[in-house]
């Protein structure tokens, strides 16, 4: 019985990880640009009641820094009021800065929905030859396919962050893979 429990423990994480890696690879486009403006990296915000940036949204800032290329890039943080008073953008800026973050930052303030996210993130990424979307990697994946959904020509631009690291996220990552795949299962009807 131990053996069959532990099997089962690891086909399920095993299948998790399989699933963010996977999805943290698909949707990508086929023409960055070429015009040496570089890279913006967007980062969607995650319900946050506090004065500080909660945990998720802190992970995804420590996520995009490490996804930024040498040379041009910005940070594209979104997220509005919804869990409390102070947007997510802005309490994801400052975290981005106590963390050492000294490139631009750019605030998306008035998305409530990673929909509205990308949508209000289009004419702030619109001069970007790469962009890069920063979340748990099933959510980035249901934001490239709405980038993809709202501006094709911006998604052929879209190349993959390093939102997934093995182990990463371990205990929740099944959990996150049953919920995203759900989610992108009702985009595909």
């Amino acid at each position: 019985m131990p053996g069959r429990f532990l099997m089962f423990f690891v086909v399920l994480f095993g299948w998790a990880e399989w699933e963010h890696w996977r999805s943290s690879r698909r949707g990508m486009g086929g023409r960055p640009g070429t015009s040496g403006t570089g890279e913006a990296v967007v980062v969607l915000g995650y319900r946050n009641g506090g004065s500080r940036a909660n945990f998720v949204n802190r992970w995804r800032v420590r996520a995009a820094v490490r996804s930024q290329a040498p040379g041009p890039s910005r940070l594209v943080l979104c997220g509005g009021a919804v869990g409390g008073t102070e947007t997510e953008a802005a309490l994801m800026a400052r975290y981005a800065r106590e963390y050492g973050c000294r490139g631009p930052l750019v605030l998306e303030t008035e998305s409530r929905s990673t929909w509205e996210n990308v949508l209000h993130a289009v004419p702030l990424i619109e001069d970007a030859d790469r962009i890069k979307i920063v979340s748990d990697s099933l959510h980035a994946e249901k934001a490239r396919h709405y980038l993809r959904r709202h501006r094709p020509d911006l998604a052929e631009r879209l190349v993959p962050a390093r939102d997934y690291r093995f182990g990463e996220w371990l205990a929740m990552k099944p959990l996150l893979a049953v919920m995203g795949k759900r989610s992108l299962r009702r985009l595909q009807r």
